[in-house]
C-alpha cells in the first residue's frame, strides 16, 4: 500500500509584495550604514562570556560539591545558562546570522549538542517548518502538544484542556526534559517531525546524533551521580532542566500563542493560504518588551520576533533598528503590529489565550 504524503500549504504571490519591499528597505538601512547582517563584537564575546559561565558552574557544581543553599542557586543559573545558550549562540547559528562565516556559525548552532539536543532536529524542526508555516495547525510543530494542550482553534477540544491554563506552567517546565530524553528519539525513529516526512539523514548525521546523546547522558547524568550521589543529582538536574524549560517555553510561546496572533486555515482544494509569506509572519507574531535592554540582552532579540521571522538571517543584534523600519511598513500595508510592552502583558496575553482554548466553544 502506497504512503500518502502530506502535503504542506503555499502561499499565494503579490503584485506589490511586502517581503519584496521590507527586505529593499532593510536591505537600504544596512548598505547605507555600513552595516553587516550577521553579527558583531557585542554577541561574539556575550557568547564566550555565557559558554564560559555555564562550564565553570557545571565544574563547580559537580567537582567541587557547594553546600546545599549555594548548590540550588548554581542550579538556577545553570538552567538560565541553559536557555541563553539556545537564544544567544544557537539560535543565530542555526540561522547562519551568527557569524559570516560559515564555520563559526557552525559552531555556534554546535552549541545545541552541548546541551544535550540534536541539532539536525532542531534545524528541522525550528528554521525549515516553524519559521515556514508558523502556527499552522497540523504543520508548525511548535504548537502541537498532543493531548496535553490545545494551542489553537482548529485544534480537538478533550475535557482535560478546561484546566490547561492552570497546569500549563508546570508542563512548560517539562519542556527541556521531554526534548533531550524523548521528542528527539520520536522523530528520529519515525523519521517525521509532525506530519512532515524529512530528508533520509546522512552517517555523518547519524553520528552526530547518537555521540551527542552519549555524551550527554554522561556528562549530566552518569558522572554526576559518581560525584555527588544519586539524590544530590536527581534535585540538582530537575531544578535546572526545569528552570531551563519553561524560560525556554515561555520565550518561544509569547511570540507565537497569545490574544492578538492568528492562525491561519489554507483554503481548498488549492491548499494555499490566505495572504503572502511576510503578512502570514507578521499576522502569527508578537513582539514584547522591546524596550526593555536586559530582557533583549538574555533572550537574545526574540522579544523582537517580528524581526527574526522576517529576517532570520539578520542577527539579532540589528532588530531594535530594524523594527522601526519594519513597523513603518506595517503601517504602510495596513497590517498589525502586535506589541506588548513588559514581560508580564505578553504573559498576560499568553494565559489569556490558553484559558481561551481552555473552552470548548472556541473554535
Amino acid at each position: 500500500m502506497q504512503q500518502q504524503v502530506f502535503a504542506t500549504p503555499k502561499f499565494p504571490s503579490s503584485t506589490k509584495s511586502l517581503h519584496a519591499e521590507l527586505k529593499r528597505r532593510v536591505n537600504e538601512y544596512l548598505e547605507q550604514n555600513q552595516i553587516k547582517a550577521t553579527g558583531n563584537f557585542k554577541l561574539f564575546s556575550k557568547a564566550i562570556l555565557l559558554v564560559s559561565l555555564l562550564v565553570v558552574t557545571y565544574i563547580h557544581l559537580v567537582f567541587y560539591t557547594p553546600s546545599t543553599f549555594f548548590a540550588i542557586l548554581e542550579c538556577v543559573v545553570f538552567g538560565g545558562l541553559i536557555a541563553a545558550i539556545g537564544f544567544n549562540v544557537m539560535h543565530d547559528g542555526s540561522h547562519g546570522s551568527f557569524s559570516k562565516y560559515a564555520w563559526l556559525n557552525n559552531l555556534a548552532s554546535s552549541s545545541i549538542s552541548v546541551l544535550g539536543a540534536s541539532r539536525f532536529m532542531w534545524g528541522m524542526k525550528h528554521v525549515t517548518i516553524h519559521h515556514t508555516y508558523t502556527n499552522i495547525d497540523g504543520v508548525d510543530d511548535d504548537i502541537e502538544v498532543g493531548v496535553f494542550m490545545r494551542m489553537a482553534p482548529t485544534q480537538k477540544y478533550y475535557s482535560m484542556h478546561r484546566f490547561q491554563h492552570i497546569y500549563f506552567w508546570f508542563l512548560y517546565m517539562l519542556l527541556y526534559i521531554f526534548w533531550i530524553f524523548f521528542a528527539d528519539y520520536k522523530k528520529y525513529f519515525s523519521k517525521k517531525i509532525g506530519n512532515i516526512s524529512f530528508k533520509s539523514m546522512s552517517w555523518a548525521e547519524h553520528i552526530e546524533f547518537w555521540s551527542v546523546k552519549i555524551y550527554h547522558v554522561v556528562a549530566f547524568v552518569v558522572l554526576p551521580i559518581y560525584m555527588v550521589g544519586w539524590v544530590s543529582w536527581l534535585v540538582g538536574f530537575l531544578i535546572a532542566t526545569m528552570f531551563a524549560g519553561f524560560v525556554l517555553s515561555i520565550v518561544f510561546q509569547l511570540a507565537h500563542t497569545v490574544e492578538d496572533t492568528e492562525f491561519p486555515i489554507a483554503t481548498q482544494p488549492d491548499n494555499k493560504m490566505p495572504d503572502e509569506f511576510a503578512a502570514h509572519q507578521i499576522q502569527t507574531t508578537a513582539n514584547f518588551a522591546t524596550k526593555n535592554k536586559l530582557v533583549s540582552w538574555l533572550v537574545g532579540g526574540l522579544n523582537f520576533q517580528i524581526e527574526h521571522h522576517l529576517f532570520p538571517k539578520i542577527s539579532h543584534v540589528h532588530y531594535p533598528a530594524i523594527s522601526k523600519i519594519v513597523k513603518q511598513a506595517c503601517e504602510d500595508f495596513k497590517l498589525n503590529y502586535i506589541e506588548y510592552p513588559t514581560v508580564l502583558s505578553a504573559i498576560k496575553a499568553h494565559f489569556n489565550f490558553v484559558k481561551q482554548m481552555s473552552k470548548p466553544s472556541v473554535a
